[in-house]
């Protein structure tokens, strides 16, 4: 293990015996040999040597619900391998994020980032959708994402699609702006041992071992434990914010075919974390999840899903709050091409969450203890108006929620292909974020007088959204994408009155934008990748609204941002990756616009053995990137090493 010389006095005596996490996975380090994987499906370590053609034609699942290639999807979407996540060096899903047009990263402090699409960003960001092997990871508190608690073993996760504008008609309520949907690989592509561990003066320190094994000729199993310490965030003065964070989590994964028709996943996480001084009342966060999926294949056209999962997760935020939400989700979904060149997917989805809140007397969720049930049902056909040259697609998702009653989210796309390596697509859609628990029954204080109260009339927002696209891949060695979107807003959330000051619908607005990005195979082993984002929100009270904020939500997300990324590997098996990000101005924040550059540099002696240095953030020792200057904690330069062993 590497640790480095931290900050306000770190050293290797404050960093944990991590290294002891990994023994179980040495002493599984002898099994004998294993099987050779599934028929059929790529494993992540061969996404690297991909050639630039045929990450082009990479297949996504995230838009239609089915694998199709990339170039052909009538969506702005953008795939993170896992070599990209790799070689990005970061240790968190959403700063592996951050060089996609279109995506807002900004880290709050040491475990909250304020995350969002196209647009609206803030700590409780309620307009993207994030899931996880299809899991949702919505929180019914502010139809958000609590990215403290949602974390992976990096090294398991195969891809992250991610979808810039309205996914509403297959995946429903809240992706409203985007979707994410982080894909971790099947077990049969994770067998034998893997271990990595390192640190440095942010991230003080951190381990995690993998090892998969099989249970026969058609069930694969691995196993994951994880562990990481990291740093309190400075204050704009200096000095130690008092937020660290370090948190657990290990995890389970079995696939078994029965058949060549039918497939079984089961797998599962659990994990526990906790922030704050040492000494003091920390910020507890625990929770876990299972999942099982059943799939039928009935032929290359037709198949059948059932899925269903249950996850608890568990808050406290002394003295403020604390919260145990559980929620249960089922759902279907089936694909089936009738004549006339369709091809059709539905599905059912029925979800259950009961969310029991402990209230202060600083703030409360009314009632403390509440119950929500979720109906949906969607249907979208794909229809080919020509063979191979242009395709239509529409459909719809129909919900029933507690809040807000029955919702419908249809969508309209339309693909042109004019040659195999250039496509023109559009799009019209229809999206709704349906009512929190924040919009409905939140007060501050807990008791009358309120400042502030929730809306007993907060209904929907409501988005219409229209997108053209363009996707090509000029040459051998180059691809470029564009989307532009124009984004039409209703009932969005306003603050009215005071005091006390009332959630109710009276904004409304429009945005629009383009994001551009493009890759470029310089040479074998050298690749450059560039993306470019424009952003401009308008917001306004509609008639009768009182509400002063539409100013302050503008200001929330850059006008601007570009990224660019270079990938080379070089003599003597070594590797450089360097990255240079731009991040606009957030004028609501008072956070100026600023230039980062993360680098990471590796070097493989044996096969099995890989060892890396990261510098994040190198252009500055910290600067802002979210949240008003009163109490604002910064983003320190980051330093660490890694060890990583494969057998």
């Amino acid at each position: 293990m590497i640790v480095l010389q931290g900050r306000r006095g770190a050293s290797a005596s404050r960093v944990r015996p991590i290294l002891s996490h990994l023994v179980a996975g040495a002493l599984l380090a002898a099994a004998p040999g294993l099987p050779a994987r599934a028929e059929g499906l790529r494993p992540p370590s061969e996404l690297k040597k991909l050639s630039l053609e045929q990450l082009f034609d990479l297949e996504v699942t995230s838009v239609s619900k089915k694998a199709e290639p990339l170039s052909r999807t009538a969506a702005a979407i953008h795939v993170v391998t896992g070599e990209d996540i790799h070689r990005s060096g970061s240790p968190t899903i959403p700063g592996a994020l951050r060089a996609i047009p279109g995506v807002e990263v900004a880290r709050i402090d040491a475990r909250q980032y304020a995350f969002t699409v196209r647009g609206f960003n803030s700590s409780t960001a309620n307009k993207l959708l994030v899931l996880m092997d299809g899991r949702s990871l919505y929180t019914p508190l502010f139809s958000g994402v609590f990215w403290d608690a949602q974390d992976a073993f990096l090294p398991d996760i195969e891809r992250i699609e991610v979808i810039r504008g309205p996914g509403a008609t297959l995946w429903g309520a809240n992706a409203v702006n985007g979707v994410v949907n982080v894909i971790r690989a099947g077990a049969a592509h994770t067998q034998g041992l893997l271990a990595e561990g390192g640190g440095g003066n942010v991230e003080r320190g951190f381990a995690g071992a993998r090892y998969g094994g099989a249970l026969g000729p058609h069930a694969f199993y691995r196993v994951y434990a994880k562990h990481f310490d990291r740093d309190g965030s400075p204050l704009r003065d200096g000095r130690d914010a008092g937020d660290s964070y370090h948190m657990n989590q290990g995890g389970f994964r079995v696939d078994w075919a029965r058949t060549p028709a039918d497939a079984l996943t089961l797998q599962g996480d659990l994990y526990g974390g906790r922030a704050g001084q040492p000494g003091a009342d920390p910020i507890r966060i625990n929770g876990g999840n299972v999942l099982a999926r059943w799939t039928r294949t009935f032929s290359a056209e037709s198949d059948l899903e059932v899925a269903a999962c249950y996850d608890r997760t568990e808050r406290e935020v002394p003295p403020i709050f604390g919260e145990t939400l559980d929620t249960y989700d089922v759902t279907l979904h089936h694909r089936f091409t009738p004549p006339l060149r369709q091809d059709v997917v539905w599905g059912l989805g029925y979800r259950l969450m009961r969310d029991d809140v402990e209230n202060s007397s600083m703030l409360a969720f009314l009632p403390a203890l509440q119950t929500l049930e979720q109906i949906s049902g969607f249907v979208q056909d794909e229809i080919t108006l020509t063979p191979d040259r242009l395709r239509a697609i529409v459909g719809s998702k129909f919900e029933r929620d507690e809040y807000s009653g029955f919702e419908y989210q249809p969508s309209a796309r339309l693909a042109w292909t004019p040659a195999g390596t250039h496509t023109v697509w559009a799009a019209a859609s229809r999206a709704v974020r349906t009512p929190s628990r924040i919009d409905r029954g939140f007060y501050v204080p807990a008791n009358p007088p309120y400042l502030l109260a929730g809306g007993p009339n907060f209904d929907s927002e409501v988005l219409h959204a229209y997108e053209l696209g363009y996707k090509a891949q000029p040459g051998r060695d180059l691809s470029v994408s564009l989307a532009t979107f124009r984004n039409l807003y209703d009932r969005l959330r306003s603050l009215e009155g005071g005091p006390p000051y009332v959630f109710a619908n009276g904004l409304e607005g429009s945005s629009y934008g383009i994001e551009a990005e493009a890759t470029c195979q310089v040479r074998r082993g050298w690749r450059i990748d560039a993306g470019y984002t424009y952003f401009k929100l308008d917001l306004d009270a509609r008639p009768g609204s009182t509400d002063k904020t539409q100013i302050l939500q503008e200001g929330d997300s850059p006008r601007d941002q570009w990224c660019l990324r270079s990938a080379a590997d070089l003599p003597r098996a070594t590797t450089l990756d360097v990255t240079l990000r731009r991040v606009g101005e957030l004028p609501n924040q008072a956070v100026p616009g600023y230039v980062e550059c993360d680098a990471r540099v590796s070097w493989q002696p044996v096969r099995a053995l890989e060892m890396a240095f990261v510098g994040r953030n190198l252009l500055d020792p910290r600067h802002p990137e979210f949240g008003r200057p009163a109490g604002r904690k910064e983003v320190e330069r980051s330093l660490y090493g890694t060890v990583t062993w494969r057998r």
